[in-house]
């Protein structure tokens, strides 16, 4: 759990300061030796996860306090959405409303226009459509009547209100090609690369050694201590989840004990 916190405190934000008109919350940086971690529970979607560790790390902060999270908005019984978070700042009187994400993109360079160059593994879950959401749904939903009775039962009052996005995420580069530029967003969430399976399957890869990661170690940085196998033996696995159109974030241990992240796709 502490080294999931970690991962998620590591995370660099998909861009810095304001852009898009969008302010990105800063994660604040907490004392891991004071931290104890509370359980989360089994089986739940990478998201999920990641919206309780952010909870835990606003929770351990000295200079947050959680007013509210993941408060339903409902009009009779329609749900018309959620809101992440609620925050204060302790020297403010100001909530902040703040939208969590944390996705994962590869980069297509034949694509022009740097924001639609981003999309989810699969091709889909493209950026750009998740920033047109964040912009027209996620956050007016706040300022909606549901919304404003919903809150001000939480003593929240919205006319004071300040909005924010916390959108972290990890950029994977096409394979044998130097980094595309995608400004205005932030390089160093580029963290590896992604490659189709017709180019894994043949050498230099075929004398590495690798680890499939379980999905909720996605946000991890690469280490040593894994199980590592051989390319023969994930071959197998990889393929499995390409019949099932999901593409997995393998480990790649080089010769010179290197380790490089990718992701192997299956389209």
């Amino acid at each position: 759990m502490v080294k999931d916190i970690q991962a998620l405190l590591d995370s660099p934000p998909l861009w810095k300061d304001t852009q898009f008109d969008l302010k990105q919350f800063v994660v604040p940086s907490i004392d891991l030796t004071t931290f104890i971690p509370q359980p989360i529970p089994e089986n739940i979607r990478l998201g999920h996860r990641i919206e309780h560790l952010f909870y835990q790390i606003l929770s351990h902060s000295d200079n947050y306090e959680v007013l509210a999270h993941n408060i339903q908005i409902k009009n009779s019984n329609h749900t018309l959405g959620e809101l992440d978070f609620i925050v204060r700042f302790r020297e403010s009187v100001h909530p902040i409303h703040i939208e969590l994400t944390y996705k994962f993109y590869i980069i297509d360079p034949a694509i022009s226009d740097p924001i639609h160059r981003l999309m989810g593994p699969n091709r889909n879950d493209f950026f750009h459509a998740k920033l047109h959401k964040t912009k027209q749904k996620q956050l007016p939903l706040a300022y909606t009547n549901e919304a404003v009775t919903a809150l001000e039962t939480q003593e929240i009052n919205v006319s004071s209100l300040e909005q924010q996005v916390c959108f972290l995420g990890q950029l994977f580069i096409p394979y044998g090609q130097s980094s595309p530029s995608i400004h205005p967003l932030n390089s160093a969430c580029i963290v590896g690369f992604w490659i189709q399976m017709k180019d894994f399957e043949i050498s230099p890869f075929v004398s590495y050694t690798y680890y499939i990661t379980h999905k909720y170690e996605w946000i991890h940085a690469p280490h040593n201590n894994v199980v590592w196998s051989s390319h023969h033996e994930v071959l197998s696995e990889i393929q499995i989840k390409h019949v099932q159109k999901r593409a997995p974030i393998v480990w790649i241990k080089k010769n010179d004990n290197t380790i490089e992240k990718c992701f192997v796709v299956w389209w």
